[in-house]
């Protein structure tokens, strides 16, 4: 039994009777077996209580387990109801995915129904493609019998007519295309020019190869000459100068392709003119010091160049190759004024077209700063110019600028085109800079060899110092039509084939006259 219910009556059976044999023990022991009837009529009385005693017990065990058989037949009923109950969900489940399998087998039956009406109907069609292809070809054939043309030939036969009766329509439709498009760019294009060109301006400074130095009397140029000449000779030998003491009185002039070695040679000498010390020795000692401050002056180039921009920091290293831009020219022009002017309209343009002013101004400024060292590095100023640009971590739209603007590279940005217009228009100011005769006429020349090679041109002249080239056509060979046609490609030729600074304008003359004598 369970451990919350009463003892069972078997024991207290048990109990009773042991008391009673005890106590019927006890007392005949005290009493001693004199007292026999009093101990029967112990005896009997705990024979009767023990029979109580039982029958009380055992009443209590019956209605106990009584108690136990409700408890359990209540819970068989409710488990067996909890049994049924979940028997029931599970065939209501089992017939709802009997019935779903039954529908995905009636739709994969449908589908593979549908898949062979359509694999039948793929098959009818190919064999109908099939048959008329057969029948294009048969009668293809049949018509290049009667006709004794090829399908290929008909072909450029129809186009070369169609090209023909359509070519007039055609260069008509260019024409006023054309016309439409460049009145509306040309307009935009100088608005913004002309508006940059008006908020910056700069001065035009022409670099020569000579620079004079003043002295304090003639008597110093004995002395820059020295003894049998050793001091100039020195002078010259370190510095790599040519030095030029004539009969002008009270000053002599150092002469030099390189600015920077002018500059050099410039310094020592006024320094040693200073000094007054002037043999070969102080000569040596006063060029490695004037070496030593030109390199920080250099620097300090670059850095205001910088400063006056507004531009982030820069590595030191590219700083210093910024400054020696100064010393360098190009037809004249002095590289570094010209990179900062070129940054400076950049940034104009820039700020009109809504771009990246600060990225625009970087890229004006190092897209020539390969000249820095294009005599120390083999390769294009272009080539190395991309190069420390990438080695000084630029951003990708400065390193493509510097690598377009000379058309070397295809432009991925708008900022490469506008340092391309910015190069050109400082490039190609009156006065900014000097060209040789040489290549002046050398470009002429290209100009009107260029014009003269297309047919029905009867002559070109290159005009307006290299800016403009006329064309005259011949009337009876060449319609108007065709005159557009020859400028533009006259204008293609000239941009894939010629370097030149600024624009040059393409004009195409066709002029009919008609004459006659009176007599």
């Amino acid at each position: 039994m369970g451990p919350g219910m009463g003892m069972p009556p078997l024991v207290f059976l048990f109990i009773g009777l042991v008391v009673g044999i005890i106590g019927t023990i006890i007392l005949v022991v005290i009493t001693g077996f004199g007292a026999g009837k009093k101990a029967e009529k112990i005896i009997s009385a705990a024979k009767k209580e023990a029979d109580r005693n039982k029958r009380d017990s055992l009443a209590e065990l019956k209605q106990e387990q009584f108690k136990l058989k409700q408890e359990a037949d209540r819970e068989v009923k409710e488990r067996k109801q909890a049994a049924e109950e979940a028997e029931e969900r599970l065939l209501k489940r089992e017939k709802s995915l009997d019935n779903r399998e039954e529908l995905l087998q009636n739709r994969d039956a449908s589908l593979d129904q549908k898949e062979a009406n359509l694999t039948a109907l793929q098959k009818q069609v190919q064999e109908k493609d099939n048959k008329m292809d057969a029948l294009i070809k048969e009668e293809l054939e049949k018509l290049e019998g009667i006709a004794k043309f090829s399908k290929e030939k008909a072909h450029d036969e129809i186009m070369k007519r169609v090209e023909s009766e359509m070519e007039v329509e055609i260069a008509e439709y260019i024409k006023d295309e054309m016309a439409e498009a460049k009145l509306e760019v040309d307009n935009q294009a100088k608005d913004l020019l002309v508006s940059s060109m008006q908020k910056y301006s700069m001065d035009v400074a022409n670099l020569q190869t000579t620079s004079t130095i003043s002295l304090p009397n003639d008597e110093m140029k004995g002395r820059l000459i020295g003894r049998e000449g050793r001091n100039i000779r020195t002078i010259e030998a370190v510095t790599g100068v040519d030095l030029i003491i004539d009969d002008t009185p009270e000053a002599i002039t150092i002469s030099s392709f390189d600015p920077y070695r002018r500059e050099i040679a410039k310094e020592t000498i006024e320094t040693l003119i200073k000094d007054g010390r002037i043999h070969p020795t102080r000569i040596e000692e006063i060029y490695d010091k004037t070496c030593k401050d030109i390199n920080q002056k250099i620097t300090e180039m670059g850095k205001n160049a910088i400063y006056e921009l507004g531009l982030s920091k820069m590595d030191p290293e590219l700083v210093n190759y910024i400054g020696r831009l100064n010393f360098r020219t190009s037809y004249g022009q002095n590289g570094l004024q010209h990179s900062i002017e070129v940054a400076n309209l950049c940034g104009i343009m820039a700020a009109e077209l809504g771009e990246n002013v600060n990225l625009a101004k970087r890229a004006g400024l190092l897209h020539d700063i390969g000249k820095s060292i294009d005599f120390e590095t083999e390769g294009s100023h272009v080539e190395i110019g991309k190069e420390l640009a990438k080695k000084y971590g630029e951003d990708e739209v400065v390193i493509n600028a510097i690598a377009s603007h000379h058309g070397d590279e295809p432009q991925k940005s708008v900022i490469a085109v506008l340092v391309q217009i910015a190069d050109t228009l400082s490039a190609a100011r009156p006065g900014a800079r000097n060209e040789s005769m040489e290549k002046y006429v050398e470009r002429l020349a290209q100009l009107e060899e260029i014009g003269n090679s297309f047919k029905g041109v009867e002559k070109s002249y290159a005009m307006q110092a290299g800016r403009e080239i006329r064309v005259i056509v011949k009337p009876a060979e060449v319609d108007d039509l065709t005159s557009i046609k020859i400028a533009r490609d006259i204008k293609n030729r000239i941009e894939s084939e010629m370097q030149y600074p600024g624009t040059i304008k393409i004009t195409v003359v066709r002029e009919t006259r008609a004459q006659e004598e009176a007599k």
